[in-house]
């Protein structure tokens, strides 16, 4: 067995992905279960992993005897994964971000939706027998109500055109990231204004920002008390982004409308959780991405990056790009 070519998939991965890995002339190692004890001993004869949501590749995990070149992410984000520890052995991590930017801004769009139009509300009355609830719960319109974009990338940026363009909606958005060169080019159309502004000011605040220390629980029982008590929030990020005990607080006290929630601090919502008594809140266990053409996009993603690393390619989407400094990588070259 060429050693060099050994991928090991922690867990099962779509058939189109399988394909491209046998193509790229990798052989396959399957874990059993995608549990510690039983990936880390496997990690030895591989050069690469190609890794889902079940496991988390750990300090602990990593330290076990292991050539790993890299560890490709089939979802976008690498929060399961230690980049400090995997940088340290010279790891190259990469995700497939952008493969789900359609899929994602769907699902935020329909929770929007959703939360605007009552939908959940409507269809639980109407099943009890409730008709006359049309009149006592009105929905509301999107028109001339203010978006607020909190992370004004891919996805938060393609949400934001399509509230305002096909609903007649204002735009406000938030992004430390951005330059005043990429603002301006939304000059006319959106307002970019500070966080605070932006939670005063917005009917629906939508967010889409990475989980990281500088984001982690940054919307909290401060941040809904400036909302507008007839506000939504919508997360399809990260979990971690929101203070999920203070947006409970928040909900149950009425000083936001409701909530659209595909991310969790804690996944999956255990029994109990102040959530899932809540009647202003739509809960979806993080599927924004799970569509089922998203998912074998993703993996397909996720396999041809280890290709490429294979060939001599610099992957695309490299999560610690200062890996590709040090000298085992130096003969890695541009598509």
């Amino acid at each position: 067995m060429t050693k060099k070519n050994i991928v090991l998939l922690p867990q099962p991965i779509e058939a189109e992905a399988v394909e491209v890995l046998e193509r790229g002339n990798a052989q396959l190692v399957m874990a059993g279960e995608p549990k510690p004890e039983i990936v880390g001993p496997l990690m030895k004869e591989a050069r690469a992993v190609v890794l889902r949501t079940g496991i988390k590749m750990t300090r602990e995990l990593l330290a076990y005897p292991n050539e790993l070149m890299m560890i490709s992410r089939t979802g976008a984000g690498v929060d399961n994964v230690d980049i400090p520890a995997a940088t340290e052995k010279g790891i190259i991590v990469t995700s497939s971000i952008g493969v789900n930017t359609t899929s994602v801004v769907e699902h935020a769009l329909a929770l929007i939706l959703a939360l605007y139009k009552q939908l959940f509300l409507m269809d639980s009355e109407v099943r009890k027998g409730n008709f006359a609830i049309r009149y006592k719960n009105c929905p509301t319109d999107l028109r001339d109500k203010t978006i607020g974009i909190v992370g004004f990338g891919r996805i938060g940026s393609l949400i934001a055109q399509a509230c305002h363009t096909v609903f007649a909606m204002k735009v406000l958005a938030y992004d430390a990231l951005l330059t005043d060169a990429q603002k301006e080019s939304c000059r006319g159309w959106v307002a970019f204004t500070d966080l605070p502004d932006l939670c005063r000011r917005s009917d629906c605040i939508s967010i889409h920002t990475p989980l990281n220390r500088s984001t982690e629980k940054m919307f909290d029982r401060r941040f809904f008390s400036e909302m507008k008590k007839t506000a939504f929030i919508v997360n399809t990020s990260r979990g971690g982004v929101i203070n999920e005990e203070d947006l409970i607080a928040a909900l149950k006290e009425g000083a936001i409308a409701g909530a659209g929630l595909d991310v969790f601090e804690n996944e999956p919502l255990k029994p109990g959780n102040g959530l899932l008594s809540l009647r202003n809140v739509i809960l979806t266990p993080h599927t924004a991405a799970l569509t089922e053409e998203c998912v074998t996009r993703m993996a397909v993603a996720g396999a041809e990056r280890v290709v490429d690393l294979f060939n001599g390619f610099i992957p695309d989407n490299v999560a610690n790009p200062e890996v590709l400094t040090l000298e085992r990588w130096k003969y890695l070259r541009k598509r």
